[in-house]
This record gives C-alpha cells, structure tokens and sequence, in this order.
C-alpha cells in the first residue's frame, strides 16, 4: 500500500476523541504479512481510546480493515500502553464462587409422576 490513507485515517479519527490530541503518535510498518499501525496516545486518553470492554478499539480496528481493504493492504492496529495509563494493570479478579449446599434436594418431577402413574 504505497498511500498512507490508513495512518491519516487513524490519525483523524484518534485526535477527535481524545483530550490530548497532540500527544497521539502513528508509527506505520509494511512488512510481508501486511500494514502495522502502532498507536500511542497520553496515558489519559488511553480510557478514550480502548473503550468501554475494548468495544471502541475493536470498531477502529474494524474500520482500518476496511480502509485496507479498499486499497488491497492488510491493516493490523497496535495500541501501546503508555506509562502511567489510567487503565489498571492488573488482571481482573474472578468473582468468588461460594458451595452450593443443597438441605432438600429437589424430586424430579418426572420421577414423581411415574411414582403416581404406578398405583
């Protein structure tokens, strides 16, 4: 891909949704396997950048797809956590999970009703 459609692309759209928009650096690489954009942004902006569960990170990767695809490229972004990003480090906890302890159990109701069908 010989145009740089795809970094000016991402360059318009990551300075509209941050706070910072001169912090946000594009580093583009074409290699065999294709296009990679590299993405850093202030560590403020990194929230604004991801998204909610990654929902606007995951839309931006799908139109950079695109944007590749109308000029026959394969476009792969990479977002780079910059230090002191507002967005925690560590892994989520799973929830706890607590022994389910059964006094009664339950009757199946279909056994139930072969017992009284069999007078």
């Amino acid at each position: 891909m010989d145009t740089q459609a795809d970094q000016v692309f991402l360059e318009h759209v990551v300075k509209a949704i941050v706070d910072n928009p001169d912090s946000v650096t594009i580093e583009r690489r074409v290699d065999d396997m294709g296009v990679l954009l590299t993405l850093r942004v202030h560590p403020e902006d990194m929230g604004q950048v991801v998204g909610r569960q990654g929902a606007t990170a995951k839309a931006i990767r799908s139109l950079l797809r695109i944007v590749g695809i109308k000029h026959n490229a394969r476009v792969n972004l990479k977002i780079e956590e910059p230090e002191g990003s507002t967005r925690s480090q560590a892994p989520r906890e799973e929830a706890p999970t607590y022994p389910i302890r059964e006094e009664n159990p339950p009757s199946d109701p279909v056994d139930t009703i072969a017992d009284e069908l069999r007078l």
